[in-house]
């Protein structure tokens, strides 16, 4: 179990050719309604990356930002929960020890991880510092995303607490890795992608790529 911080935000442009955000995140108390599509006045500027069912509430743990300041002592200082653009922050449960599927308790609702948040480039922004997304990736400090089984009301405080594990449940640390490797053998990365719980989308790349692996001598690459 662990206690959450929440976060919410508007939009921010961030350049003259009209680019917005939603990576810039308040500090909320609550309470706040939270939806099968996401916290009550939160927003995403891009919603084919950013929320909806699959990507409802987004989580960061707490402990990322101290590995990811080590590595960035310039900008150290910005380094802080609700920084990334997440709205759950907490200390306990990270990449290593969540698995896809995992169900959890927070305040009035039910959650379900469905999958790793993939970095983008605005994050770099977002710390002006270049390289920071790159180093997420690499380390595979990537936080993940809910989607809502029960909706429900959320206050900073609630206690976050894991209530369910699936059978043969895979780890976010497990997927990023596989998944990053520039040539894991097909068979494991096919199999991933019937990790339960997992989304749709991302049971397609991972099936796409075992295809495109095996077309490629993948199998052989392993021998």
């Amino acid at each position: 179990m662990a206690t959450a911080q929440l976060f919410s935000g508007g939009l921010t442009k961030i350049d003259a050719e009209g680019q917005w955000t939603g990576i810039y995140k308040q500090a909320i108390s609550g309470p706040v309604h939270l939806a099968v599509d996401g916290l009550a006045g939160d927003m995403q500027a891009d919603r084919r990356v950013h929320g909806g069912p699959e990507k409802a509430l987004h989580y960061y743990a707490a402990e990322n930002y101290r590995q990811l300041a080590e590595r960035f002592p310039g900008v150290a200082e910005k380094f802080v929960p609700g920084s990334i653009g997440e709205n759950v922050s907490a200390n306990g449960f990270d990449e290593w020890n969540v698995s896809i599927g995992d169900m959890f308790r927070l305040g009035g609702s039910l959650l379900q991880v469905s999958q790793p948040r993939s970095p983008c480039w605005k994050i770099d922004y977002r710390y002006g510092s270049d390289g920071v997304a790159r180093t997420i990736a690499e380390t595979g400090l990537t936080g993940w995303y809910y989607r809502v089984l029960e909706p429900g009301m959320l206050s900073t405080g609630d206690v976050l607490e894991l209530v369910d594990r699936l059978p043969g449940a895979v780890s976010l640390a497990e997927l990023w890795q596989v998944w990053r490797e520039h040539r894991p053998h097909p068979a494991q990365v096919e199999e991933l992608s019937g990790a339960p719980g997992l989304t749709a989308d991302w049971q397609r790349k991972l099936i796409e790529r075992a295809r495109w692996l095996r077309r490629h001598g993948g199998e052989r690459a392993q021998r």
